[in-house]
């Protein structure tokens, strides 16, 4: 139905709803039944069964379930059950972390759910926003959260901020009056309020006519969930090793038992030995470890305030080059400040942010006491009497309820130990002419406990200006002359200039016998006392941390709906803005294309006055360019934007539903230094990945080399099926693990942002694994061969000692993968989990070797004193070779 057509009346008899009552409990229950709850409802989800059974889809994890058949068929019993017991914690790892994700989001959404005042059985209760059903009548006033789409009965002074459906960033004024037009857009639609939009001025009655999916923003909503979940790089790449792990170990290990058959090896050992060595060249490990490492890494971004709704776009982080950022809120605290005050010809600056009532006011670098000054005294007390906003204090934080400028006026007062609530114990404000959009003021009439009235206005300076006849001056009143206009207007534009918001501050006294009924008579023949200057400032740490974003490669952009002059300012504070970049407005990208746009987007840095329209045409000129970009948004309108981009962020706080629905990651706390350790540890989880990659397929190549060297060599086997696998799940899980926990190198966020096209073995990876395991086989077997040539009755003796030099070759040179440089450039003990890993691994092999029920099955015998000098040697011979070539190439150059 047009809604918007039809007068109030008309509404309340369509919609079947009494005025004087409400609908009464009985009707809401049909209308429930009838309509559902209040809420945007989710796209359905698999149901636990399926998530976990999902987690076993994986290429190499069905190739593994085949290895535990056959292992199971050919009574290999433990080996079954150890290869399936790794499958089954990587799909519960995998399981869990999906569903801690979704329940993060849950919880946030819940904070967010607001209450309504609705009118039911004839009178007024809170409820919450989700019990709504159309035809309830509901009232709202500054600092709501409209909980549903209505149609405006009742309306004083009513402005809503519809910025999270629309894009617009000024208030909206409301009426009631009907509107012409079957086609009329969203944002004017003025008799309208619609679920999601917050109230910051004024107040007023609608009644409900959609709710849940049935509001503008539900059907937005709707567009959004059916999106299609792409696979990131690293899912990918991970995929295609490990097809390739799968062919090339089959291969390795038909090799190996042709030749040990030709050889005169028993078909049913070698046939063993062939699958013991087919599931030591496929990392099982690999899957598990990969989701632990991004699970842990989840959790410690939710300790930094940022919640990841999709786990593997976490890896994306770490290629991220352009950070699109909104201002307000993400850069700034969203709290207006007032800065500096002018008066008379006298300048003060303000010091303390946001809503927290310290501060101090200096004059000439001088610290001032406000007591001293009654001119300063009486701009901050009229400014805090013609006010309609509350500084509220919960827990110790200060939170506004009304409008942000005027919240900014009673915070200055605040800082000088003027506090509303005490002023009205002095003053009473006998009447009140609400801001107009059109007069771009607001009136009070006070009087104090003398009995004598005056009038206080405040509003736009150029508009006070215009009205007032006489100026303060040297806490005098003078005649408003031309000269003392120009004086004030010069410092109105000093003020703009430091893109600060300026508000005028007027008074008027009254004789005994002058009485004030229109806004009219108040607002004329006025006293201009002087003007406050407001800012929305910078979060202090945001600074810093776009100078560690620009460190680390990546490019940060300002995208903003305000003016220009304030976006370049915020950004030549924040160092963002450098000398030769540009700042361009919406107007300007209207007329381009995004072709265009591509051609110069490299070098502009800020964008102003931009619609959530933009930010689409911003994100695609910048991918095009082949930038991966990472964008911020709140509303319903950034939807498009942050799913477009390659990295989408919304906010906890101020964000919809709608965004956080399109987005993968959540800012909890809405800041942008949370984005910049967000991409570290992304970078971090990315790097701790390749680490335990290295580990494991060096380990794997080692152990595959050395039984083939042996086999062409025409030696025994140096190492039975069974110690294979245990060298496998024991030695080479546990630190592999622990690598996942490292913390990260010191010139993480140094480095450039890697290409999304990277491979896992670039930066010499590949050589890394190939060289160490070449040499991990080669002294393991060189090991053997030295024990069984000395005595080469006692096989099971040299086979030992080749499991013995495997497992400390491998324990090793996990220290050497903590660093993409030398094993000398990390201190070992930094990452305790991972020396608890290595001990953990050197413990169990001794228990392997020297618990006397367990040698039988591991077909070890215990070592002798003076060979573990010799397991020792060969083993570190693999990391501290190639490590102290090195050493010694960078300490020639650094010579030279």
């Amino acid at each position: 139905m047009k809604w918007h057509e039809m007068r109030s009346d008309e509404v309340m008899n369509s919609i079947n709803t009494d005025a004087e009552n409400g609908l009464t409990s009985k009707e809401v229950q049909k209308r429930t039944q009838k309509f559902g709850f209040n809420e945007l409802k989710e796209a359905e989800r698999p149901s636990a069964i399926i998530i976990f059974l999902s987690q076993f889809k994986d290429f190499m994890v069905l190739v593994l379930l085949v290895a535990t058949l056959i292992s199971g068929l050919l009574g290999e019993y433990i080996d079954a059950i150890a290869i399936i017991a790794i499958v089954v914690v990587n799909g519960i790892l995998g399981f869990f972390q999906e569903r801690r994700a979704e329940r993060s989001l849950e919880a946030l959404k819940e904070l967010s759910a607001p209450q309504v005042m609705v009118l039911r059985n004839g009178e007024w209760v809170k409820i919450l926003s989700k019990e709504l059903v159309p035809g309830d009548l509901v009232k709202f006033t500054s600092g709501d959260r409209i909980g549903a789409d209505m149609r405006l009965i009742n309306t004083k002074s009513l402005e809503v901020e519809e910025s999270a459906l629309t894009g617009e960033s000024l208030p909206v004024q409301k009426s009631t009056q009907p509107i012409a037009g079957a086609d009329v857009g969203l944002g004017d639609l003025t008799n309208m309020v619609f679920m999601g939009t917050l109230v910051t001025r004024g107040s007023g009655v609608g009644v409900v006519i959609g709710t849940g999916m049935n509001t503008a923003m539900g059907q937005i909503a709707d567009l959004l969930q059916n999106a299609e979940t792409m696979e990131t790089p690293l899912q990918r790449r991970l995929e295609q090793l490990g097809k390739i792990l799968i062919v090339v170990a089959l291969l390795l290990t038909v090799l190996v038992v042709a030749i040990g058959v030709i050889q005169g090896h028993d078909l049913y050992n070698m046939f063993l030995a062939g699958v013991s060595l087919a599931v030591a060249a496929i990392p099982e490990g690999l899957p598990a470890i990969v989701t632990v490492a991004l699970s842990l890494g989840v959790q410690r971004m939710i300790k930094q305030k940022s919640i990841v709704r999709k786990l593997p776009a976490v890896e994306t982080l770490g290629c991220a080059s352009v950070i699109c950022s909104d201002k307000t809120g993400t850069m700034t605290q969203n709290k207006m400040t007032v800065t500096n005050v002018w008066s008379g010809g006298k300048d003060w600056t303000v010091t303390g942010t946001g809503y927290h009532p310290h501060g101090e006011f200096f004059q000439n670098d001088q610290k001032v006491e406000v007591k001293h000054s009654k001119t300063l005294q009486q701009i901050l007390t009229f400014g805090t009497l013609c006010n309609s906003a509350e500084i509220v204090e919960k827990e110790g934080h200060f939170q506004l309820d009304g409008d942000p400028t005027e919240g900014a006026l009673l915070v200055s007062a605040m800082k000088a130990g003027l506090v509303k609530h005490s002023l009205l114990k002095n003053f009473k404000i006998i009447e009140e002419f609400p801001f107009d959009s059109a007069r771009k003021m607001m009136s009070v009439v006070v009087e104090d406990k003398s009995g004598n009235r005056f009038v206080v206005t405040k509003g736009a300076p150029d508009v006070l200006l215009g009205i007032s006849t006489n100026i303060l001056w040297n806490e005098r009143q003078e005649n408003l002359t031309s000269d003392y206009a120009s004086k004030v207007k010069d410092s109105i534009e000093n003020l703009a200039s430091q893109a600060l918001r300026t508000i005028a501050i007027a008074f008027k006294p009254l004789n005994s016998s002058e009485k004030i009924h229109t806004s009219l008579e108040a607002e004329r023949d006025l006293v201009f006392i002087g003007l406050q200057g407001m800012i929305d400032p910078p979060r202090p740490e945001v600074k810093q941390a776009v100078k560690e974003c620009r460190d680390a490669g990546i490019k940060t952009v300002m995208i903003t709906g305000d003016h220009v002059i304030t976006a370049k300012a915020i950004a030549t504070q924040l160092n963002l803005l450098p000398s030769n970049g540009k700042v361009m407005e919406g107007k300007e990208l209207n007329s381009l294309s995004v072709e265009e746009l591509e051609a110069i987007v490299d070098d502009v840095y800020v964008f102003a006055r931009v619609s959530p329209e933009h930010k689409l045409k911003i994100v695609k000129a910048l991918q095009n360019k082949g930038h991966i970009v990472a964008m911020t948004g709140d509303g319903v309108n950034d939807a498009p934007a942050i799913k477009a981009a390659d990295i989408g962020i919304s906010m906890g706080i101020t964000g919809t539903d709608v965004a956080k629905e399109a987005s993968a990651l959540v800012l909890v706390d809405d800041n942008f230094a949370t984005i910049k350790s967000a991409i570290k540890e992304g970078r971090n989880i990315y790097e701790n990945i390749r680490k335990f990659i290295r580990y494991l397929l060096a380990s794997n190549v080692g152990e595959i080399l050395v039984m083939l060297f042996a086999m062409i060599l025409a030696l025994p086997l140096p190492l039975v099926p069974i110690q294979i696998l245990w060298v496998n799940l024991v030695t080479d899980g546990l630190p592999a693990m622990a690598l996942g926990l490292d913390q990260p190198e010191g010139d993480l966020m140094k480095r450039k942002p890697r290409h999304p096209k990277e491979g896992v073995f670039a930066r010499g990876l590949g050589w890394k694994v190939i060289s160490r395991g070449f040499l991990i086989g080669l002294a393991t077997l060189a090991a053997f061969m030295i024990v069984y040539y000395r005595n080469p009755d006692d096989l099971a003796y040299a086979q030992t000692i080749a499991f013995a030099t495997l497992v400390m070759a491998q324990l090793i040179h996990v220290f050497d993968c903590r660093s993409e440089k030398s094993i000398f450039d990390r201190n070992p003990f930094e990452n305790i989990y991972l020396i608890g890993a290595v001990i953990s691994s050197i413990l169990l092999m001794l228990i392997v070797i020297y618990f006397p029920p367990l040698q039988p099955i591991f077909h070890t015998i215990p070592i002798l004193m003076r060979d573990w000098l010799l397991i020792l040697g060969m083993s570190a011979i693999p990391t501290f070779l190639l490590a102290g070539s090195l050493l010694t190439r960078k300490t020639s150059k650094t010579m030279i």
